[in-house]
């Protein structure tokens, strides 16, 4: 099971490589490795497009065919993202089974660690952005300073999470922790579940 501080150092480096001018890299549609370290940067870059996507849609000056464009990508990566939470869960599941089996009776996590590892994710990408605003000479003063207090508050919060997913590993790796996957079962992308689709195939 991966360290926890090279997880969020991964987050990290990839969102600094990712918003280089040089690098046109999009994962969307590429099948990610089935290392622990593939599945956490493919989750990872499923979030950083996410992130990028709902910046478009917010876009005072997108038009109406551009945003149902974005929308329809926004779905589209919310479902990899929670695919791949999946399978980062199914992936400890499967090497902590043994552990896991030896210990069945001990206490449920209520979060897994692949959703732990999601929030993280979204945690690198705000502070990023936030240390942009924090130091854009274009903004006031008054902006970089708030933005100044933003960042020490999302640092704080990013260290506190890390540091419950350490324990939690920790924990796991004892015995002395379980947790389960429950499938996100997500229903708008399945023409079978949908009403607005499989109304309109009938």
């Amino acid at each position: 099971m991966l360290d926890v501080h090279f997880i969020t150092q991964l987050q990290d480096q990839a969102t600094i490589v990712w918003h280089s001018p040089e690098d046109a890299t999009d994962l969307l549609d590429s099948a990610p490795g089935s290392d622990p370290e593939s599945l956490i940067r493919a989750q990872h870059r499923a979030n950083f497009d996410l992130w990028h996507e709902e910046d478009k849609a917010r876009d005072p000056g997108a038009t109406d065919a551009g945003i149902a464009t974005v929308k329809r990508a926004i779905d589209k990566l919310n479902q990899r993202r929670n695919d791949l939470v999946e399978q980062i869960d199914a992936m400890l599941l499967k090497e902590l089974r043994t552990i896991f089996e030896s210990n069945p009776e001990a206490p449920l996590h209520s979060e897994t660690p692949g959703l732990m590892i999601d929030r993280l994710s979204i945690l690198a990408l705000k502070i990023f952005h936030t240390r942009e605003e924090a130091e854009r000479m274009t903004a006031t003063e008054g902006h970089r300073q708030k933005n100044r207090r933003r960042l020490a508050l999302l640092e704080e919060q990013r260290s506190d999470l890390a540091a419950a997913l350490g324990s939690l590993r920790s924990e796991m790796l004892a015995g002395t922790r379980r947790f389960k996957l429950y499938r996100q079962m997500k229903m708008y992308n399945d023409p079978e579940l949908n009403p607005a689709i499989y109304t309109r195939k009938a």
